[in-house]
């Protein structure tokens, strides 16, 4: 395994990392969680992250539950705020009220005094800027976290909120975006940004949502268990990765995969750590075996040859316009 700081902090996390989003507490129960959580420390996973909102708080318990016994100090846990997590108005946002309230909740769940990053699940429109930050520096000066990260935050809302936490004293080391060979929205702008700013990349779907596994074998077969099968076994095509030109591309990838004596999803996965701003790719499992693979990506160094081809494979269907990099989910 490889150790990356996180932005321009003192703070390591391993280059993998493994996220509990759309499994722990709903595609997989605690048994085969703590198995998952503990195979990946063993191959030399030390970052987990989830979020109070996974599987409706379910999955921060059961993170919780999975790390129990396992010495805190090597272990980096994030999580995160945003949606909703109870039926009330309240319950959701980056108000002061609900991060006081939400960081309380998760500590309780993980079973941990503290968090070493805790992010902004996406940017509030209803909540003054300044208010979330004040917030964020007082659960740092509480000792609640370590560090501060976001998730999916325009370039500008990066800029603003890094401005506001240097002026309160405290560190926004972190911009946890969807990131991929099919989605690249990030680097035109946000890239750079980060990089002037002391941030880095904890990046999601490094998989392009299982996509860039392979699995889907062109849109000729759909895996039963898959995320885009429908009930009928046929493919679910209205997500833009599972477009007939985008799966008959990613079928592209296999040789040089092949030529590298790896999986497509290994190979998926090192491409992303490839970013030098990149800290860590988040990877889900939900067995055990799956991690095997995935932690050869910290390993697997991409020569210019290779990157080369990867565009060239993908061709036109790779997404890059800076414009999508935004809150889309909470702008009004």
């Amino acid at each position: 395994m490889e150790y990356r700081k996180l932005g321009a902090s003192g703070m390591y996390v391993s280059a993998i990392a493994l996220g509990n989003w759309a499994t722990h507490g709903e595609t997989v129960e605690q048994d085969l969680a703590t198995e998952c959580v503990r195979t990946a420390l063993d191959l030399g996973i030390t970052t987990f992250d989830t979020a109070d909102a996974y599987a409706g708080t379910k999955a921060e318990s059961m993170l919780g539950e999975a790390l129990k016994g396992v010495r805190r100090e090597g272990v980096e846990i994030m999580t995160k705020a945003y949606f909703p997590t109870g039926p009330g108005k309240n319950d959701r946002g980056l108000s002061r009220k609900h991060l006081m309230e939400s960081i309380n909740g998760s500590l309780r769940r993980l079973q941990t005094d503290y968090v070493d990053v805790y992010q902004a699940h996406r940017y509030d429109y209803e909540t003054p800027l300044e208010e979330t930050m004040r917030a964020f520096a007082d659960i740092v000066r509480a000792g609640k976290a370590h560090y501060i990260g976001v998730s999916e935050w325009t370039v500008e809302e990066i800029r603003a909120g890094a401005g506001l936490a240097a002026d309160l004293g405290i560190q926004l080391v972190s911009n946890q975006p969807q990131y991929n060979m099919l989605w690249r929205v990030i680097e035109a702008e946000v890239v750079p940004a980060c990089e002037e700013l002391g941030l880095s990349q904890v990046c999601w779907s490094p998989l392009a949502q299982g996509v860039l596994s392979g699995k889907y074998d062109g849109g000729r077969s759909v895996p039963a268990s898959a995320r885009f099968s429908d009930k009928d076994g046929a493919l679910k095509t209205e997500h833009r990765f599972m477009q007939p030109e985008v799966l008959e591309r990613v079928e592209k990838l296999k040789p040089i995969a092949d030529g590298l004596g790896v999986p497509l999803a290994t190979l998926a996965v090192a491409w992303v750590l490839a970013n030098p701003n990149v800290s860590a790719a988040i990877v889900g499992a939900s067995r055990p075996e799956q991690l095997e693979d995935t932690v050869k990506a910290a390993e697997l160094v991409l020569e210019p040859a290779v990157l080369a081809a990867i565009d060239e494979a993908l061709g036109d269907v790779v997404e890059r316009d800076p414009s999508k990099v935004e809150s889309f989910l909470t702008r009004p």
